[in-house]
């Protein structure tokens, strides 16, 4: 008879632990999103998120400079502008406030990957993804009034210095209309990380806070995605690579793994995930109660995430968890 097989020799040590280790985490895996507001030498907590601020772009200077020290390669930004209107005019804005902190972080760190989301919802008055038609709560999104604004968007965000731009509406033909408007700008080097497969989720509460961008009436469902679909998913993806994406996400995260495990083995395409604000603010709530270890429950969060298939992952644990790996 073969002896009794011991899965236990290889678990014996933390030593061992670590040889047989299949899935590794290092601060080269995560995008630490930045919150950004006019002014100087602003730092304002988001009451939702403990530990995640809204920041002026002097301070989104030195979280950057920070952030290359630790590792961490890549920063995205949302911006939360002085003045809103109908069309989110201070998303055009070669002075945005978005432009205004991309020139500034690249001007610091050059080697830093700044990717910027490319979403009119922080920026209208009504906080929406795009263009309404029609008045009140009867109005909706024009689709294709909304692609024209998103390609002079992406545009001025490239001419700030943007390395990425990450259009996160789910408008449909966007990635294609951006794609082109890049090219014709003579910004095709300039890539598109899509959100291919973004989820009409409760779990952007928080995110909303920081960015100020509740919509003031209705929802987003007429074109996120149904919590319920995966298969959707995957032809979503389809066409957001079809149409010129150089990397997809899917969005969120935590209770979409099986989504990011479908992309990746579909796919030959670098594949994000979104860690977002609902699953960032939940364990931070649960931390401070006492009741979770708050930094273990991070990290298996994280590896779960990289362990479905991504090769990047956005979160808001970035900074602190580059720590601990240092």
């Amino acid at each position: 008879m073969f002896p009794l097989a011991r899965p236990r020799r290889l678990r014996a040590s933390d030593g061992a632990r670590r040889l047989v280790r299949e899935t590794h985490l290092t601060p080269a895996d995560f995008v630490q999103p930045l919150f950004v507001l006019p002014g100087k030498n602003e730092r304002r907590p988001v009451r939702s998120m403990p530990g995640v601020f809204q920041i002026s772009v002097d301070v989104a200077v030195k979280e950057a400079r920070e952030l290359r020290r630790l590792g961490v390669p890549a920063v995205i930004l949302f911006g939360v502008p002085a003045t809103k209107d109908a069309t989110g005019s201070d998303a055009a804005d070669p002075d945005g406030i978005v432009q205004r902190a991309a020139r500034a972080i690249k001007n610091a760190c050059p080697d830093l990957v700044v990717v910027t989301d490319l979403c009119l919802c922080e920026y209208t008055d009504h906080g929406h993804c795009g263009v309404l038609k029609g008045t009140g709560r009867a109005a909706v999104i024009d689709n294709d009034a909304t692609l024209d604004l998103l390609g002079r968007i992406a545009r001025v965000q490239a001419d700030a210095g943007a390395d990425w731009v990450a259009p996160s509406g789910m408008m449909d033909g966007a990635v294609g209309v951006i794609r082109r408007a890049l090219d014709d700008a003579g910004r095709a080097d300039t890539a598109i990380l899509a959100y291919a497969a973004k989820y009409a989720s409760a779990f952007y509460g928080p995110f909303r806070d920081a960015a100020q961008s509740a919509p003031s009436f209705g929802d987003r469902r007429s074109h996120q995605m149904d919590a319920a679909n995966a298969r959707e998913a995957l032809r979503e993806v389809a066409l957001d690579i079809k149409e010129g994406a150089d990397m997809v996400m899917v969005k969120p995260a935590l209770s979409y793994l099986d989504i990011v495990r479908r992309v990746r083995d579909r796919f030959d395409v670098p594949v994000a995930a979104y860690n977002v604000s609902g699953e960032y603010a939940m364990v931070q709530a649960a931390a401070q109660k006492g009741w979770i270890d708050g930094d273990r429950v991070t990290e298996e969060i994280l590896l779960s995430i990289k362990r479905a298939g991504a090769d990047v992952i956005l979160t808001y644990h970035a900074r602190e968890m580059a720590r601990r790996l240092a």
